[in-house]
């Protein structure tokens, strides 16, 4: 099998992988939101706006140097120095983060709503999550994709499982926060069991500290902006509007933010994969690629956009109550063109990442989220979540229009545009059969977006914008999946 089809097979599976964590959410959304008051609903959505940022935050960017630096890496002494010194450092860091928001739990609790016990729980989350993240990194570092994907999915639904049991025997919010910390705990003591077998325990040196940290911590400025582009509105219209508000936005937003698990196999993979074309210089294989990835990433990407589109406020009425669908549905328009134009920046930003340019992405995200929190305040006020669902997308049109000028600066990689086009006026086209349609039960969806994308693909097809042996062999891998 060539290089290029196992890369193909790769991304199929964490591709079916992302998409049942990301059902884990919807599963959820309908038994939160029914169960808990808007109120209580709009604290879980904080707690997990939260549990997004801090661990990217207090792990120091090196769960992305363990896969810049160790991914190409054969020898095991070293992989063995890297990860424990790695772990070493994060546990320290993580553990001071965790006790400072335990301490200061009274104060840290004005961010959901005053209920102090939910600040605590939240400390210890914050360790494992941390924690986790680093351990998945690993086996994503040794390209070990089923072990990452399996702990992945233990992780997400043994969570949703004891949330489930807790919610059926009537906890509160805070209590069934405890669900998502068993989880993480139990998922943890598993993987680092696997991981210290497979390279037995050694107290670190530390030797190669300043070159990770040096390539890790510019990083969290970027993370920190992104997420401020990403989730901050939550906070800022919890803060200006009311918890209900933020029960309203939320499932509009993450409807629309169903884009991202298309890209989630081309981030996961590309940062192993490329590294070692780097080192050897292999501009055409780079190139390759990203232009590959780009493009199977816009097929889906963009139907799949405008249909979530189209198909919020019916989704939306199925999944939580009347009350959230008829007031948070037009979010979700401009929070799929937001994670449309994300996915392309996922794909494009590895160039930069190529060159350890962390610092130029920290900038960018910066410059972004300084236009975020401005205009999310500014606009919240008078046209309300609306205000903070435009706000993100002018976002990440910035983040992604300034990458894109950087990524050409370092390395000219092609950009289809011919495909584009062709696969926007078939999208085009496919919209208005989901128009006439007019779906409104769950079946009657399924059905429609069924026919709509099939229509979609012949028209494609007929278009020259992909061809029938494209097709065939993604549909051999799907069969062939297991």
């Amino acid at each position: 099998m060539s290089e290029y089809k196992i890369f193909a097979k790769k991304i199929s599976l964490i591709g079916i992988v992302n998409i049942l964590v990301a059902l884990n959410s919807f599963i959820l959304l309908p038994i939160l939101t029914k169960y808990f008051s808007v109120s209580d609903y709009g604290v879980w959505v904080q707690v997990l706006t939260t549990i997004s940022l801090l661990p990217n935050i207090v792990t120091l960017g090196l769960p992305y140097t363990l896969i810049r630096f160790l991914s190409p890496e054969k020898n095991e002494k070293k992989i063995q120095e890297g990860f424990y010194s790695i772990l070493i450092i994060i546990l320290i860091v993580t553990s001071a983060v965790s006790l400072l928001i335990f301490i200061f739990s009274h104060n840290i609790s004005l961010l959901f709503g005053g209920n102090v016990e939910v600040a605590k729980i939240l400390a210890f989350l914050v360790f494992f999550n941390s924690l986790n993240l680093l351990c998945l990194s690993f086996f994503r570092t040794l390209n070990q994709i089923r072990k990452y994907s399996t702990f992945l999915l233990i992780q997400t639904y043994l969570g949703t499982l004891l949330i489930y049991i807790l919610i059926l025997c009537h906890y509160n919010v805070a209590e069934t926060i405890i669900g998502l910390l068993i989880a993480n705990i139990i998922t943890f003591i598993i993987m680092i069991t696997i991981i210290s077998a497979y390279i037995k325990f050694k107290i670190p040196k530390f030797v190669n500290m300043k070159e990770y940290l040096s390539y890790g911590l510019p990083i969290i400025p970027s993370n920190l902006s992104y997420w401020i582009v990403d989730s901050s509105d939550r906070y800022i219209i919890g803060l200006l509007l009311g918890m209900s508000f933020v029960g309203y936005y939320s499932p509009g937003y993450s409807l629309g933010n169903f884009i991202i698990l298309i890209l989630a196999p081309f981030s996961f993979l590309l940062p192993t994969i490329l590294p070692q074309y780097h080192i050897e210089n292999n501009i055409e294989k780079i190139n390759t690629f990203l232009k590959y990835s780009i493009k199977y990433f816009l097929l889906i990407a963009i139907p799949a956009s405008i249909a979530l589109s189209l198909l919020s406020k019916p989704i939306l009425l199925i999944i939580t109550t009347e009350e959230i669908a008829l007031n948070g549905y037009y979010v979700t328009p401009f929070i799929a063109l937001s994670a449309l134009l994300y996915g392309i920046y996922g794909i494009i930003s590895n160039i930069i990442l190529l060159e350890k340019k962390t610092k130029v992405l920290g900038i960018i995200w910066i410059i972004a989220a300084l236009f975020n929190i401005t205009l999310t305040i500014i606009l919240v006020p008078f046209i309300g979540i609306l205000g903070a669902a435009l706000t993100t997308l002018i976002s990440y049109v910035i983040a992604f229009s300034v990458t894109l000028y950087y990524s050409y600066k370092f390395f000219k990689f092609e950009f289809d545009i011919r495909f584009i086009i062709k696969s926007i006026s078939s999208a085009i086209i496919m919209a208005l059969i989901i128009l006439l349609l007019e779906p409104k039960t769950i079946i009657s969806i399924i059905i429609s977006i069924s026919i709509a994308f099939a229509v979609y693909l012949v028209l494609l097809l007929l278009l020259k914008g992909i061809t029938k042996a494209e097709i065939i062999f993604f549909m051999k891998l799907i069969k062939n999946k297991s």
